[in-house]
């Protein structure tokens, strides 16, 4: 991802955690993290975020999702392989579209068919205030409603960087080009 981009995603995130009331501090703002997932489309896949602790028992994070922006289908594991961290979504602003294992139909959903490969369906419509907790190696995608999102995520220790996509064209790691 060029700079600017990543500056220009900064921003847009910046802004959106201004409407949903969100105090991060300036350190904070200064490691908002862009997740492009190597695919140079984030305004619609992709997602920005802020880890507020990570340790080896527990995680927090602010996560933005512009509008229609997808954060690609995937589950957790851990460096080992095995099932990885449970996770609780709660969305402070807008709504979001999650869709997890189990029930569902492609043609039903309400969210737009992201431009990566996705496989699970079952629908979780997030309005601010509403909750929802992905159990340990879930399948899971989840998108920005039409005026975006920004989701707090509690969860046990993150490991993202071993965290696998079903489309096998991601790579997690954003590198940043000048």
């Amino acid at each position: 991802m060029k700079r600017a981009t990543y500056e220009n995603q900064v921003k847009k995130a910046l802004e959106m955690f201004e409407k949903a009331n969100i105090v991060i501090s300036d350190e904070e703002k200064k490691n908002v993290e862009v997740a492009d997932f190597g695919l140079d489309k984030v305004d619609n896949v992709g997602l920005q975020l802020v880890v507020y602790i990570n340790t080896e028992r527990v995680c927090a994070k602010e996560m933005v999702l512009l509008p229609h922006q997808t954060c690609p289908e995937h589950k957790h594991v851990d460096s080992y392989g095995q099932t990885g961290k449970e996770e609780t979504f709660r969305c402070r602003y807008g709504k979001v579209y999650l869709y997890v294992s189990g029930e569902g139909e492609k043609e039903n959903i309400k969210a737009k068919l992201p431009e990566t490969e996705v496989t699970v369906f079952h629908e979780v419509i997030l309005n601010p205030g509403e909750q929802y907790t992905i159990m340990p190696g879930t399948w899971h995608w989840f998108q920005g409603g039409e005026e975006g999102a920004v989701v707090s995520e509690f969860s046990t220790r993150s490991t993202d960087e071993t965290d696998v996509f079903t489309d096998k064209n991601i790579v997690r790691a954003t590198i940043i080009e000048d």
